[in-house]
């Protein structure tokens, strides 16, 4: 049954439910009647609600509990008072109000902040393997996470946000053809990503609507599930590294797994193309690591042995100068 068939189940419900009322009040039509328009006019605000996250509603009750408690026990300290009875309930009732309307508002102003809300309440297993890891959109398109992800380096669970499949959509439908190339090369990766029985990978609903940009909504979202960020972006490596959050990053992965080399060490290379200076040749190690070489030019296409000079690390990545052995 879908909820369109529970509606209208409600309504011929409530319609028999107020005939039989109106019949033992010799007005059957009329109490017919109004239980099929006080049960629509429930329907209408029920589709109203829709736009109530369920969040928010458990926040808002939480907090209204909260607030009926507080009530309770000022009303009670005030019972002790020399007021009139009509006075005191008049008091009683206004502080009521009062603390109802603060405990809800505060309820829903710190909703995310919430971690004991039921049914929000976040059991953690104590023998539970790896940690949680949060995908941003930079390093599903850049595609290298899916490989990442077969040889079983990444543990635990993999989030991703709806708000980032919303933004990889927006990409994949641009008008701009290396964008919208882009966006589908995003979502091609996460199909991969899916498809890997070994990686437990899901959905994550929550949007926070206050906050405008993605990698602000990454932020607070890694806070709340005490997650980490996966990402290619650097200036979100930094801000997240700011806030506390660990974050680990493909390129300084990478980086960090280039061959290690030494002066004087010799490497057997193959010289693939010219090099920006006077007769140097330019290879690249298995790993993709540049080797520049003096005195190489003649030898492009060829594979020689040269000796390591020296080697650089640039934001690009390592490079290795050497001389022909």
């Amino acid at each position: 049954m879908n909820l369109t068939g529970v509606r209208l189940l409600f309504l011929v419900i409530s319609g028999f439910f107020g005939y039989q009322v109106g019949a033992a009040h010799q007005n059957a039509i009329l109490g017919m009647l109004s239980g099929v328009i006080i049960s629509s006019l429930i329907i209408i605000l029920e589709i109203g609600l829709r736009k109530i996250s369920v969040k928010g509603l458990s926040s808002a009750v939480f907090g209204l509990i909260l607030g009926l408690i507080m009530a309770k026990l000022a009303t009670e300290a005030m019972a002790l008072s020399q007021f009139s009875e009509e006075m005191r309930y008049f008091i009683n009732t206004a502080v009521t109000l009062i603390f109802c309307y603060l405990g809800m508002v505060i309820g829903l102003r710190g909703k995310d902040e919430f971690n004991l809300i039921i049914p929000y309440v976040r059991l953690r297993r104590q023998d539970r393997l790896g940690e949680i890891t949060i995908l941003d959109t930079s390093v599903i398109i850049d595609g290298r996470i899916a490989d990442i992800c077969k040889t079983g380096f990444i543990s635990g669970k993999i989030i991703i946000p709806r708000f980032v499949l919303r933004e990889l959509q927006q990409i994949a439908d641009s008008a701009d053809p290396l964008k919208r190339q882009r966006g589908r090369r995003g979502l091609e990766i996460l199909h991969l990503i899916q498809k890997e029985a070994s990686i437990d990978v899901s959905i994550h609903e929550d949007d926070f609507p206050d906050l405008l940009e993605v990698d602000a909504k990454l932020i607070k979202l890694a806070k709340l599930l005490e997650a980490r960020i996966m990402t290619v972006d650097f200036n979100l490596n930094r801000v997240a590294a700011l806030h506390g959050i660990k974050v680990l990053n493909i390129n300084e992965v990478a980086n960090a797994i280039k061959t290690v080399v030494f002066p004087g060490e010799e490497l057997k290379i193959k010289l693939i193309r010219e090099g920006k200076e006077r007769n140097q040749a330019v290879g690249y190690l298995e790993d993709g690591t540049m080797v520049v070489v003096e005195d190489g030019r003649r030898f492009i296409g060829q594979e020689v042995e040269v000796v390591v000079n020296s080697s650089l690390q640039t934001p690009a990545g390592k490079m290795i100068f050497s001389r022909m052995k």
